[in-house]
């Protein structure tokens, strides 16, 4: 029996590393592969080619492109064409991978903003997705990068969980979430004059 609600979790995240990849290139460049991933039900990561750490900004306007994608609400289709005329028209295949003949182009959008050849399971349309966020970026080794980020229910419970840490910590500092910068700015100016 398949767990319909834990599938369409999968998909969402599934989804999204496309949508990730198309956003990590529109802002990293083109010279940006991927060169691995993990999706589970809870959150996903996805491994690329770059060599220097994203910035603060580059990270959010990622973030941007993909929530953008996601409230366009792309539909999300399969194509079944031969693998040359696949990579002839721009589809993105995993580096080391051996495909047959005949390959699965799963697209984003038409005109397409992502083609990529997949076996995945994915949503029917970007809207399903819900909300992207990404939760770190790191170096996974000489010019190997890693985003680990959540969708949908994952991202919900996510977000939740940082504005009750956020909240908790007004609280303890007497101060509003919005106050607590400027509250913690006074306590480290009064603790550096002792």
């Amino acid at each position: 029996v398949v767990d319909k609600e834990r599938r369409l979790d999968i998909a969402r995240n599934h989804t999204a590393t496309h949508l990730l990849q198309f956003a990590l290139r529109k802002v990293l460049g083109e010279h940006v592969q991927q060169r691995g991933s993990l999706v589970t039900p809870d959150q996903f990561r996805f491994d690329f080619s770059h060599l220097t750490a994203m910035t603060r900004e580059q990270i959010q306007q990622v973030q941007r492109i993909v929530n953008q994608k996601i409230r366009q609400n792309l539909p999300v289709y399969d194509q079944e064409l031969p693998y040359k005329r696949a990579i002839g028209e721009g589809a993105i295949a995993l580096f080391d991978e051996k495909y047959g003949d005949v390959v699965r182009v799963m697209k984003i959008g038409e005109p397409a903003v992502s083609a990529e050849l997949c076996g995945g399971t994915h949503v029917a349309s970007t809207g399903e997705i819900g909300l992207f966020h990404i939760v770190a970026e790191s170096s996974i080794g000489a010019g190997l990068r890693r985003i680990e980020a959540v969708t949908g229910r994952g991202a919900e419970a996510f977000v939740a969980q940082r504005l009750s840490s956020l909240e908790e910590a007004a609280q303890t500092l007497g101060a509003s979430p919005e106050d607590i910068q400027g509250k913690l700015s006074g306590l480290v100016a009064e603790l550096d004059k002792e």
